[in-house]
């Protein structure tokens, strides 16, 4: 296996991006209190919703990111990206045998948002991440088209088709590698913010209902991973895991994926939560705390 390369020039910042759906509102309130404060990436991975987020300020490593997001996300909802009567969902299932959703009306809203169109223009090295179906095997997408690099790492099975590059299939990144820490040290940061959908702040516990029991396991899966990345660190590294600020959060088996109602709540919780954070660490770091 040829190593990896070292976009964090052997040590640096990375901004880790978890997927999660709808969920990943949060991550855009993470973002803007870090970069309020200045703290800017050397480095950015991303997992599905987490790609999206995290090409954007890949693109722009300046609080107008947000302002990019923001738009992005009241446009996931208006444009209706991931939902269309009952009648037209069944229609794509019937016609497609596989989701149900087309990929088309996501990709016109990346191509819109997303200033560069390959990896080679962003201003910060950035790295997406899917799941090979040929190969049952997670693939870092790194350079060339960002679009199609994107859309593979958010296509979820069942909701968005497969995503077809160099003759491989693709869908969503999260099925091998949700919040994805391990990447960004194996890449040289030594100092690591993950941003999250705010599921790992609440303990799980078993299903009691028949829909329940996937999603559990798809549950203990993401968090086994993450976890096990943490216990691994090497010295030197510090990772920050930001608050989502959420009172309630979601659990395992948030089936919602289209309610993009409280995706303003969902910043400004996360926005407040992380900015907390973020302060009281640097006053523990200066001394004040």
């Amino acid at each position: 296996m040829a190593p990896l390369p070292d976009p964090a020039g052997g040590g640096g910042t990375a901004f880790v991006l978890g997927g999660g759906g709808v969920l990943g509102a949060a991550e855009v309130g993470m973002l803007q209190a870090l970069l309020e404060r200045g703290v800017r990436p050397d480095l950015v991975v991303g997992t599905s919703v987490g790609a999206i987020n995290g090409a954007v300020v890949a693109a722009d490593p300046t609080p107008g990111a947000v302002d990019r997001l923001r738009g992005v996300w009241e446009e996931l909802a208006s444009r209706r990206v991931l939902t269309g009567s009952v009648l037209a969902r069944v229609g794509t299932l019937v016609r497609t045998r596989t989701h149900l959703h087309p990929r088309e009306p996501l990709r016109e809203l990346l191509e819109e948002h997303l200033p560069v169109r390959t990896f080679a223009g962003l201003r910060v090295p950035f790295q997406c991440v899917a799941a090979s179906i040929e190969r049952a095997a997670e693939h870092w997408f790194t350079d060339g088209d960002l679009v199609d690099a994107v859309l593979a790492s958010c296509a979820v099975p069942g909701l968005l088709p497969a995503v077809e590059v160099g003759g491989e299939h693709y869908v969503d990144g999260g099925l091998v590698h949700s919040i994805p820490v391990g990447r960004a040290v194996a890449l040289g940061a030594d100092t690591v913010y993950v941003l999250h959908v705010g599921r790992i702040d609440r303990p799980l516990r078993p299903p009691a209902r028949p829909w329940e029991v996937a999603t559990v396991a798809f549950e203990i899966a993401r968090r086994h991973r993450f976890a096990a990345d943490l216990a691994t660190l090497p010295p030197g590294v510090t990772v920050h895991v930001l608050p989502a600020g959420d009172p309630d959060p979601p659990g395992a088996a948030n089936l919602r994926y289209r309610d993009f109602s409280g995706v303003s709540a969902r910043i400004e919780q996360a926005h407040a939560a992380a900015a907390e954070s973020l302060d009281r660490v640097a006053a523990d770091r200066d001394g004040g705390g």
